[in-house]
């Protein structure tokens, strides 16, 4: 599992000067009181450099500006937090300064209505205005609270403030991702046919390698290899593999450890994989269980070799904190029209089951024979509320663009095979049609939370793709 690193945000204390500097003062000492009770590192010029530690005037801007390009490599997002109506130039001049090219997120301090005299009167409600005015002026964008002033203090600015930690760690993860791409898309599969150039626009890059190196590089390895035996018993310890050959287990084995060596040498965090059916047929597993713990330890794997399918995985994932799968929109409910069944036969992490066990690939079997399909993750979805996602490059206009949404896995009875569960999502005919109408893939990025505003947000506003929010 990748490590996390504690999250800085840059701090930027409005003040204005015919307004008192002791609210400027109280507000800046709350809000770095805050942060850093939320587990947050700030970076925030001393209460000595500037007046009381805020920012009023050009010169100041310049003095936070420049401590902001100093730890331009810490610094995730930054947040602006007006404990009086604040200096709108002054919070732009500092932003551009900086140059950091991070998530923006503007908070106001509210008025009590006892204290309107000159002595307490904040007037953030209408400062607030004034500062994303200015900032709009110079092409900076920037995330709002839920209400338009809120109390550092508050429960509600804590749930403001994970929601835009949200925002920063899927912004700054998207633009500097580097997306394994490991053989060629199976050769019906037009669906998966992706834009390189259209994502690096947007900081993702894409590493390509030939299914015929990964598999020369496992012939060469041993059965004993230190490697393929730590892969083999992290395996095992993984799932039950009852039944499982146990040649097709070292062939997995050697299969992860071969794949995990690549992406670390090429410092690639995500991968899209051709699962089928040069594998099976030529070397005799289907990779699932290799791509599914590497989900679940939020290193998303896409099958298919869907590179804009696995964009999406990790966006939830960096999001979340949470293993994310890509899934088939497969089949209707019944008569429901709200529900579906979500489908793969499976590399699901195993995050996204009650009860999972490996078994053979059915479909894939009658082609090629049962044991050399063995390595699929299966499973019913558990209940839970979940977000869908999915991103697209569009060649035909040049844009990298999508749709959002949440709705829910039921408990809902499903015999089948694979991995598999039953969605509700509302309004869901709609969302059909806008997929359909807007030549959308049939793979679906799923995620066990809800985050739906937080990848909204990040993509949209800062990646500044075309998304569509189903509600």
């Amino acid at each position: 599992m990748p490590e996390t690193k504690k999250m800085t945000f840059g701090l930027i204390v409005g003040n204005r000067g015919f307004f008192p500097d002791a609210l400027a003062l109280s507000g800046r000492v709350e809000m770095i009181r805050v942060l850093e009770a939320a587990g947050y590192n700030v970076v925030i010029p001393g209460a000595e450099e500037t007046k009381v530690g805020a920012i009023e005037s050009r010169q100041e801007a310049h003095i936070c500006g420049n401590l902001f390009r100093k730890h331009r490599d810490q610094i995730d997002g930054v947040i602006v937090t007006l404990p009086n109506f604040g200096d709108e130039r002054a919070i732009a001049e500092t932003l551009k300064v900086a140059g950091l090219n991070v998530p923006v997120l503007i908070q106001a301090t509210p008025d009590e209505a006892g204290k309107m005299l000159i002595t307490h009167r904040r007037d953030s409600f209408c400062g607030k205005m004034s500062a994303c005015n200015n900032l709009r002026q110079i092409d900076v964008p920037y995330t709002l609270t839920k209400t338009h002033t809120v109390a550092p203090e508050s429960e509600e600015f804590r749930a403001d403030l994970d929601r835009f930690a949200a925002v920063c760690r899927v912004v700054n993860g998207l633009r500097k991702l580097r997306v394994g791409s490991i053989g060629a898309r199976p050769a019906a599969f037009n669906t998966v046919r992706y834009s390189e150039k259209l994502l690096a626009l947007s900081g993702i890059d894409v590493e390509t390698i030939d299914l015929s190196e990964i598999l020369g590089r496992i012939e060469r390895m041993k059965d004993t290899d230190d490697a393929a035996q730590a892969k083999l018993a992290a395996i095992q310890a993984y799932v039950s593999t009852q039944s499982v050959p146990a040649a097709s287990l070292l062939k997995m084995a050697k299969l992860g450890a071969v794949i995990e060596g690549w992406m670390n040498d090429t410092m690639c965090t995500v991968s899209a994989i051709q699962c089928w059916t040069a594998l099976e047929e030529y070397f005799g597993v289907v990779p699932c269980t290799v791509m599914s713990m590497m989900s679940n330890n939020l290193l998303p794997s896409a099958c298919e070799v869907d590179v804009c399918g696995v964009v999406g995985m990790q966006a939830m994932a960096l999001a979340s904190g949470t293993p994310s799968a890509l899934l088939d929109w497969n089949n209707n409910y019944g008569d429901d029209p709200d529900k579906a069944v979500c489908f793969h036969c499976s590399n699901l992490p195993k995050h996204f089951f009650n009860e999972s066990k490996m078994d053979y690939q059915e479909i894939i079997a009658g082609t090629v024979g049962k044991l050399n399909t063995f390595g699929t993750i299966v499973g019913k979805v558990k209940a839970s509320p979940m977000t869908y996602f999915r991103v697209s490059t569009d060649d035909v206009i040049g844009e990298v663009r999508g749709y959002i949404g949440e709705g829910q896995f039921t408990d809902d009875p499903l015999s089948t095979f694979g991995g598999a569960g039953v969605v509700e999502i509302p309004e869901m005919q709609r969302l059909l049609h806008f997929i359909c109408e807007n030549g959308f893939e049939h793979h679906v990025a799923a995620s066990l939370s809800s985050c739906a505003d937080a990848v909204e947000e990040a993509t949209s506003k800062y990646l500044r793709w075309e998304i569509y929010r189903h509600s």
